[in-house]
């Protein structure tokens, strides 16, 4: 990868030409598992895989799928990542964050980013969404490191005070009262944590531990665009559980929600732009 900026205006110019949309307004990443909570979001006009719009890499993640939907949401038009990569796959932080910086380009002011995650706070249950409030990034990764933007983009010195958005929180609790919020914490995986790292996570504030969304977010900051996280808890961190922790377990229980969840992403997406 060559300038990124470039290379996601190029992949948002030709997602125009493939889905016949001048832009989209919303853009949606599905975590690992929910690929199905799609169908609930709205029938697609338009599904385009990944590979041909370029810059993105083949997710090799069980649960990720290599495509984008392009859907009506009220009178929103919505892009759909049904899938992402991670920085575990091998993949440098401007490829993680690759389908964010197209989604901006081709007109998403708003970023919904969903993941599976481990619960840590007490009381968190596997099978419950959580709103992500804030985030602690310690994948030691930023994809605003190395060279400065081009030429009207933003300085890369982006205020992450406000990463994720109050005001598009609220328009989710609206929809669904019971949700809560946490902050989520993205290691860099791709083994899963240590109890010892879970005690330390805990001590730091952290509610919930994943592999993703920290990056994605910083992309989205970064070009302005507001944030809506939601995590869905698929099981307890390391050492809140005598069950061994397990992938597989991870992707069935996003299956299993998967309906709940795009339903819950149908309801909140129209108040959302």
């Amino acid at each position: 990868m060559t300038d990124p900026y470039v290379i996601a205006a190029a992949s948002a110019q030709q997602l125009a030409r493939l889905t016949g949309a001048e832009s989209h307004d919303i853009a949606v990443v599905l975590g690992s598992g929910w690929a199905p909570a799609a169908d609930a979001i709205g029938r697609p006009d338009v599904v385009v895989p990944l590979a041909e719009l370029g810059g993105f890499a083949e997710p090799t993640v069980p649960g990720h799928v290599p495509a984008v939907r392009s859907v009506r949401a009220g009178s929103h038009r919505v892009l759909v990542f049904l899938g992402r990569t991670h920085l575990y796959e091998g993949h440098q932080a401007a490829v993680v964050v690759h389908g964010v910086r197209t989604a901006i380009a081709a007109g998403c002011r708003v970023i919904v980013l969903t993941n599976a995650a481990g619960g840590i706070r007490p009381g968190l249950r596997p099978g419950q969404p959580v709103l992500i409030s804030d985030h602690i990034n310690l994948t030691g990764q930023s994809p605003l490191a190395g060279p400065q933007p081009p030429d009207g983009y933003p300085s890369r010195f982006t205020d992450m005070s406000q990463a994720y958005s109050a005001e598009l929180r609220a328009v989710a609790r609206a929809a669904d009262q019971s949700l809560d919020e946490g902050v989520y914490a993205a290691l860099a995986g791709p083994q899963y944590e240590t109890p010892a790292e879970i005690a330390m996570l805990t001590a730091a504030g952290a509610d919930l531990v994943g592999m993703s969304t920290a990056l994605e977010t910083i992309a989205a900051r970064h070009l302005g665009a507001e944030v809506l996280g939601l995590s869905l808890v698929t099981n307890l961190a390391a050492g809140l559980s005598a069950q061994p922790l397990d992938h597989g377990e991870v992707v069935a229980a996003g299956r299993d929600a998967a309906q709940r969840m795009g339903t819950l992403l149908a309801g909140i997406l129209p108040g959302l732009a």
